[in-house]
């Protein structure tokens, strides 16, 4: 905008960033952030805040706004910056939107997961009254910065629990991504997504991984991102997961939760004939090579059943169920019967 750019430039005005971030990004990261203001002679105000789904509530966002308003911000000129993993992301992107009707905001992710998914789309939201993301709004970022060096110091659970948005984009829209992440899943793992001129046969796995997922989340979100077409390949392991999540708090992390979803409905796939035995086997061992879990004794049938009613209720009256058809191929289903679904679930379980 070359009117920020005259500002900033001109020096009649002094910048001005007000930044959330989450605890434990503040604890690795803060001082470098706190340095790079100062040297910018930008005044600043940096609020270090747990975000975790534990927190993740109305009031956690009606504390930020308390500081914003504090703060003083011009809701033009300048924008909130969040930086943390996909909660922090989704409960500033929610109080920005609140604030002043609609104030702008960047996101920068600091997790696997929020790298390859947070950061893209519109969707913001809090979790209410025991259900997962129930108030929340759309409002994109004006920018995402994604910087895959802050991966380098999350624990390897953290990378797996990314791992498990990125197998959904490979099982639903790209073969070549689930060839990558069956390849060099353990060296992703290990490496934790830096790039290194280390052995040949990895090539720059990283980079590959991450810009195929994020292009495959944008080819499916762009053209719907208010949600008009509820028919969404990206729901993929979102059906069952998000009941379960909750139910289980804080045992599971979100693509945990989504991988146990995800497993289950590869089954599903599998009973009803869409892909064969040696795919099934295929999907479930890329699976646990990304140290991903397959099952989990809170996704009860009870659960499950509980789920697709909830499923029914804010989808339209129809399931519309996400489920592969191959390796990186899918289709949404909406006539799935009860007697498949307890048939899958059995030799789920019983697997």
């Amino acid at each position: 905008d070359p009117q920020q750019l005259e500002l900033a430039t001109s020096g009649k005005r002094k910048l001005r960033r007000f930044v959330v971030i989450d605890e434990v990004v503040d604890e690795l990261y803060g001082s470098k952030v706190r340095e790079y203001f100062e040297e910018n002679n930008v005044q600043h105000k940096i609020l270090a805040l747990p975000t975790t789904e534990e927190t993740k509530s109305m009031d956690l966002v009606l504390s930020i706004l308390q500081e914003v308003q504090k703060f003083s911000i011009d809701r033009r000129t300048e924008p909130i910056i969040a930086i943390g993993g996909g909660v922090c992301l989704d409960i500033v992107g929610l109080a920005a939107s609140l604030y002043r009707r609609r104030t702008p905001y960047i996101r920068v992710p600091t997790t696997l997961l929020s790298y390859v998914d947070a950061s893209v789309g519109a969707k913001n939201g809090v979790n209410f009254l025991q259900c997962k993301n129930k108030l929340g709004g759309y409002t994109p970022p004006v920018a995402s910065f994604l910087d895959r060096s802050f991966i380098q110091s999350i624990p390897r659970r953290h990378i797996s629990n990314g791992l498990g948005e990125i197998l959904k984009m490979a099982l639903m829209k790209h073969k070549g991504l689930f060839d990558l992440l069956k390849s060099h899943g353990k060296y992703l793992l290990d490496t934790k997504f830096q790039s290194y001129s280390g052995p040949a046969d990895h090539g720059d796995a990283a980079l590959q991984t991450t810009r195929i997922a994020i292009e495959t989340m944008l080819e499916e979100l762009a053209p719907n991102l208010w949600e008009d077409d509820l028919d969404r390949l990206v729901d993929f392991g979102h059906v069952i997961s998000p009941e379960l999540e909750m139910r289980v708090l804080p045992s599971l992390m979100h693509g945990e939760a989504v991988n146990i979803d995800m497993a289950f409905m590869t089954y599903v796939a599998y009973v009803r004939g869409l892909i064969t035995a040696e795919e099934k086997e295929q999907i479930i061992q890329c699976m646990r090579g990304l140290e991903l879990p397959v099952w989990h004794g809170g996704c009860s049938w009870a659960l499950i059943k509980k789920a697709l009613m909830e499923r029914l209720k804010h989808s339209g009256g129809q399931p519309r169920l996400p489920l592969p058809t191959g390796l990186g191929i899918a289709e949404i289903f909406n006539d799935t019967s009860e007697e498949t679904l307890e048939r899958a679930y059995k030799l789920w379980v019983m697997d």
